[in-house]
């Protein structure tokens, strides 16, 4: 097994503990009995693409609308280009304006040719860290928390980061 699959494998295992266990979890309390984990596409290389940068030179605030109609004030940061299939796709990569600006954390907020069927409709999301080579592994996408508790507020993906392609890797649709 690739040192990238047990990373994955091992992340999995720590995010249905946390949702079973962990006081903060999203399931909500009265719930967590009946929660017996996540559902995930098993892992696949393919989903694994190395991605160069086109940064943007501007630090205009963008409001990403979510799931309940609110607006959460993002920033821009580039557009990473990727190949999957022999085919090259680029996706927004946003940091959160109301973190400090330091925050080495790039959100990547997507939708691709699975959701609203084997996925979250809305869409998923992606977390990477700010680096000279860049890696989106679709291995690790996962749903936002008001997929599991209507109480949280999940920014929307913008269109620019709709994807033709099926993106079978991540996480699944709940329930």
């Amino acid at each position: 097994m690739a040192e990238e699959q047990k990373a994955v494998e091992e992340w999995r295992k720590e995010k249905d503990k946390y949702f079973m266990y962990d006081f903060d979890s999203p399931i909500p309390h009265e719930t967590r009995h009946e929660f017996k984990g996540l559902l995930y596409y098993p892992y696949d290389p393919k989903f694994r693409a190395k991605a160069t940068i086109k940064m943007v030179k501007s630090d205009e605030i963008i409001q990403m609308v979510t799931s309940k109609d609110a607006n959460q004030p993002y920033r821009k940061f580039g557009y990473l280009e990727f190949t999957l299939d022999g085919k090259q796709y680029k996706l927004a990569a946003y940091k959160r304006a109301w973190v400090h600006e330091n925050d080495p954390h790039l959100f990547i907020p997507f939708r691709d040719a699975t959701s609203g069927k084997e996925t979250y409709g809305a869409g998923r999301y992606i977390d990477i860290e700010e680096s000279k080579q860049y890696v989106i592994d679709f291995n690790m996408a996962y749903n936002p928390f008001c997929v599991y508790n209507e109480n949280y507020s999940c920014p929307i993906p913008p269109r620019e980061n709709w994807l033709s392609v099926e993106i079978k890797a991540g996480e699944k649709n709940f329930k």
